[in-house]
């Protein structure tokens, strides 16, 4: 199994070795295929807002040592040429072999394939691609494939997907699992800009359960033929730990 693993909630002075022990300490660095988080500012994130990087010079050089890469969340939803090409330092930086952007915008992925081939290309789960049509549109142009966090329990339809060598699937779920509109994700997008726009979450316009952190079940998982999964760092007001951090 190879795992990519968020760096939410990690402080730019904490080294990132360091962070990985101490959150994520049942997992092998050899089981790590990378990581994703914020790197220096940039309009081009989405997913969450952008207060500031994650991920330091120095502990980027130390993944890369570890025979880690990094994963971008370039998955702002409104993309403009000239924005990208305002971007194209932060992308030449990073270009190298194992390194990948994760996108929801296909305007984008379009110029980093075509400007920057090093990079591998993911289809973000804000793009909610939900039927096997749409993976095989999707893997037309990306190198793999997010799917949405309820279907991580629809074990008759991820069985019949072909290509799941291409796939990644969550190993554990916050609160878009059960969000019913996720009226955040083009907010995220919005503020990232960087113009004053504000956050917008639905628990407060509609009724949902709220579950906290749920682990999906890996075993089930990779006898169906998955090995690619991505990795969440539970936050404390919610759960202070998943299953995966203490004995998985």
């Amino acid at each position: 199994m190879f795992f990519t693993i968020s760096v939410r909630g990690k402080h730019l002075d904490d080294s990132i070795l360091d962070y990985l022990r101490v959150h994520f300490p049942n997992f092998p660095l050899q089981e790590i295929d990378s990581v994703f988080g914020f790197l220096e500012k940039s309009t081009l994130y989405g997913g969450r807002n952008f207060t500031g990087p994650q991920l330091s010079p120095g502990d980027v050089e130390k993944l890369y040592s570890s025979g880690i890469g990094v994963r971008i969340p370039f998955t702002n939803h409104y993309v403009e040429e000239d924005e990208y090409k305002e971007n194209l330092p932060l992308l030449e930086k990073y270009h190298r072999e194992g390194n990948a952007a994760i996108i929801t915008n296909d305007k984008l992925a379009q110029w980093i394939k075509r400007d920057f081939p090093k990079y591998r290309l993911e289809a973000s789960v804000i793009k909610n691609i939900d039927t096997y049509q749409k993976i095989d549109e999707a893997l037309s142009l990306y190198d793999t494939v997010v799917l949405p966090m309820w279907q991580c329990q629809e074990y008759d339809y991820l069985d019949k997907i072909v290509n799941k060598q291409c796939i990644r699937l969550f190993a554990n779920a916050g609160c878009a699992l059960t969000c019913p509109s996720k009226i955040c994700y083009p907010s995220f997008s919005k503020m990232n800009k960087f113009n004053g726009a504000e956050y917008r979450c639905s628990q407060t316009l509609k009724d949902r359960q709220q579950m906290g952190m749920v682990d999906f079940d890996l075993d089930k998982l990779t006898e169906l033929g998955f090995d690619r999964f991505k990795l969440l760092r539970a936050r404390p007001k919610h759960l202070t730990k998943t299953g995966y951090e203490t004995g998985y």
